[in-house]
């Protein structure tokens, strides 16, 4: 028994020392600086003065609004992450010809970088040569629209990449649902002359949402945590920083205008919204589900 215990603690510590090292420690790191005052100019003579970081970020205005844009842009791509995954997983899921072909083309978006995606998309709705604008006018005649120029047009446009680039996780996990439900279910509600909506309703729907809600958490973690996909697409929060949402807020804040402390102490509201929010979800998911 020593000797097993010995092997598997020679096995954990490794790990242990990697996770301490990436993760415990910075985290622990990011406290200590949320409660000092440490930005460009204490650099090297920063010191602790409590909860004042956190004072200042619950007093800005701008956290708000900033909070709210966060909440629009994580439910409305988490909705449809959602909802274009299962319906492509159920269509894919039938007999369908060339399904190995489309099953790897819709794929294809999760499988290419984020950078490359949000580059791309942000050429895509470019006023005068993207792609986007050029449909709306040979297609339906509209006259070109300055999506990038614009912050309602630059928010759009930073929710369609995403929703691009996040269907397919969503999608892969719905198949790997479906294949699991057993074909009898299926079966007894043919016989009972249910309809193809019926047995999606009373069938495929309950047996997929237990485990829909771990992908919806990550999924909303993920979301509430995109920071790449909007700072490229919208050029850092542009036009005059109207489509930053919290960690590009934060993001800004640390590495533009070097607030440490202030980025610190936001950085771990963010940590705290969203740990609230999980367990608040994991609860309520867990009741529905007992």
């Amino acid at each position: 028994m020593n000797k097993e215990r010995n092997f598997a603690l020679m096995m954990v510590i490794p790990a242990a020392v990697v996770v301490g090292l990436v993760v415990v420690w910075p985290f622990i790191y990011n406290l200590i600086l949320s409660l000092s005052n440490m930005s460009l100019l204490h650099i090297h003579d920063w010191k602790l003065i409590g909860f004042r970081q956190y004072e200042k970020v619950f007093a800005e205005p701008q956290f708000y609004s900033v909070l709210w844009k966060t909440l629009v842009w994580t439910v409305v791509n988490v909705f449809f992450h959602v909802t274009i995954g299962v319906a492509l997983a159920v269509l894919l899921f039938e007999k369908v010809p060339g399904k190995a072909l489309f099953r790897t083309l819709l794929i294809l978006p999760w499988a290419i970088p984020p950078v490359v995606t949000a580059l791309t998309w942000r050429g895509m709705f470019h006023y005068e040569y993207g792609a986007v604008n050029l449909i709306l006018n040979k297609v339906f005649h509209q006259t070109p629209i300055q999506w990038l120029n614009d912050p309602v047009g630059t928010f759009a446009a930073c929710i369609v990449t995403n929703v691009w680039l996040g269907f397919p996780f969503m999608m892969v996990v719905a198949l790997g649902a479906l294949q699991s439900i057993p074909k009898e279910l299926y079966e007894a509600a043919m016989i009972d002359g249910a309809s193809s909506w019926q047995r999606f309703k009373t069938v495929t729907l309950p047996m997929l949402v237990p485990v829909l809600l771990p992908a919806v958490i990550l999924g909303f973690v993920w979301t509430f945590n995109k920071v790449d996909i909007v700072w490229l697409v919208s050029n850092g929060g542009e036009p005059a920083d109207q489509t930053h949402i919290l960690v590009s807020y934060v993001y800004k804040a640390a590495f533009n205008l070097y607030r440490y402390g202030y980025a610190a102490a936001a950085s771990v509201v963010i940590f705290g919204i969203l740990v609230i929010f999980t367990m608040t979800f994991m609860r309520r998911a867990g009741k529905r589900t007992a």
